[in-house]
């Protein structure tokens, strides 16, 4: 695998380059001196951030952008996304440039840092790697950060920090994690998902496992101990744990957890069983009291006070898409998230019940066919919960259409269970049915990991 030295900056193509995580490498690749350029499918505010910035972005992906500059080319980095067939990966293994995965240079950043951490989980990795970083930045530790969403008090996706602290997301898809080098590692949940690419759970499993076994003698896992067989996963490391969980048998617990009016936590921080703080969040929903019990653990390790801690938290509003409040119609609140599994929606319309409502509609978006076919059932129970729930088609993302699945078989599923469900098959079909039979104090949240989110935001713009 080409190794590249970040002591001599050489110009790197991304093929892909608007992508929230390569985006953020790219960034941080200019920042160290390199010559960034590469391609993605349309223009957006992270392509034009990284032009501002003096990369060149090519639009459509095509041979004749690697062929133009080739001589120049040091090293190709492509996403998962990416498959051999496509022209300008043809194209830059064709001239014999030298190709990394997108895991595979983030992992070689890693090497740079004293303390670098990977944040894992089927769930929950770009919030806490948010709280993480809002700590951080609390106790002015400088760190630089990757996330996989916007993040408003960095501006962005990314920030280049000037100490030894790296903390980034750990993505489990395609093993993208196994291509890492971090000593510190948070692992929020392993539950069934991607299985377009994993077998099942024992799979995924084992990939987790994987991961934890690449930490150093003196590195430190942070791990959910309500994981499912969770020391499965940990049996015989020789890195350090520490657990944190619902359990107060866990190194980190919270109890005494209540709600203000928007659904944001209060709750006791127990280390070891024992009350060492009150703790409040800036983000509604009891799941996210433990992100922040990883957030917390980790930046524990990292030396932060509690008062930082504290202080973080509480100044930490959420990133883009999760459980982000978009504003209001005619007295209709309209949220947008990007729960796309059905643990997540779960979570997010557990949240939605206790914040200020009449009636709670759901939105939904179906990620992926692959994803639909294996969850249709959780699917339909999970967003039962709503008292109305709306279909989009589902969102394709990489996949084709040769499964024989479709939004209709998930709404067949809700009714058969009792639920209220609409579908339709264009978001302008969507948005008028909102506009007919939602009425004042009702909560709408737009969910799904595609393009959803329009609809919220067309709405508004009427």
């Amino acid at each position: 695998m080409y190794q590249i030295d970040f002591q001599k900056p050489e110009h790197v193509y991304f093929i892909g380059i608007g992508g929230i995580s390569m985006s953020g490498l790219a960034e941080i690749l200019m920042e160290e001196g390199f010559l960034v350029s590469g391609s993605d499918s349309h223009r957006s505010e992270l392509t034009e951030h990284l032009r501002e910035k003096g990369a060149r972005v090519f639009y459509g992906q095509q041979a004749s952008n690697i062929k133009e500059i080739e001589q120049e080319i040091g090293a190709v980095v492509y996403t998962a996304a990416v498959h051999e067939d496509n022209p300008e990966f043809q194209a830059a293994k064709e001239a014999g440039i030298p190709m990394l995965s997108r895991a595979q240079l983030l992992g070689q950043m890693m090497k740079n840092y004293r303390y670098a951490a990977g944040i894992a989980g089927t769930h929950g990795k770009t919030t806490t790697t948010s709280m993480a970083a809002e700590i951080l930045l609390a106790a002015e530790k400088d760190p630089t950060i990757s996330v996989g969403g916007i993040l408003h008090s960095i501006g962005g996706n990314i920030r280049v920090g000037g100490s030894d602290i790296f903390v980034t997301e750990a993505c489990e898809y395609t093993d993208s994690f196994l291509s890492f080098f971090p000593n510190m590692e948070v692992i929020l949940n392993i539950e069934e998902d991607h299985l377009d690419y994993f077998k099942d759970i024992d799979h995924i499993r084992s990939s987790f496992r994987k991961f934890a076994k690449k930490l150093p003698p003196d590195g430190v896992l942070v791990i959910n101990s309500d994981i499912d067989r969770y020391r499965e996963i940990t049996d015989g490391l020789a890195c350090r744990v520490v657990t944190v969980g619902k359990s107060p048998d866990s190194d980190y617990s919270a109890g005494d957890i209540t709600y203000d009016a928007y659904a944001r936590d209060t709750f006791d921080l127990l280390i070891h069983g024992r009350k060492a703080e009150s703790i409040t969040l800036g983000v509604p929903g009891e799941h996210n009291v433990y992100n922040a019990l990883a957030a917390i653990a980790l930046c524990r390790e990292l030396g932060v006070s509690l008062e930082h801690i504290k202080k973080g938290l509480a100044g930490f509003g959420g990133t883009d898409r999760r459980f982000e409040k978009k504003g209001e119609i005619c007295g209709i609140t309209i949220i947008d998230d990007y729960a796309h599994h059905p643990r997540e929606i779960e979570a997010t319309l557990a949240t939605a019940k206790n914040y200020p409502h009449n009636r709670l509609w759901c939105v939904f978006q179906p990620h992926t066919y692959t994803r639909t076919k294996a969850f249709l059932d959780e699917f339909a129970r999970s967003l039962a919960a709503a008292d109305e729930v709306v279909l989009a088609d589902i969102y394709p993302a990489r996949e084709t259409d040769d499964l024989g699945i479709s939004s209709a078989d998930i709404a067949e599923k809700i009714e058969a269970i009792g639920g209220k469900v609409h579908y339709f098959s264009t978001f302008d079909e969507i948005e008028t049915f909102i506009l007919e039979q939602c009425v004042k104090g009702d909560l709408l949240i737009t969910m799904g990991a595609g393009d959803i989110v329009k609809v919220g935001e067309n709405l508004l713009g009427r």
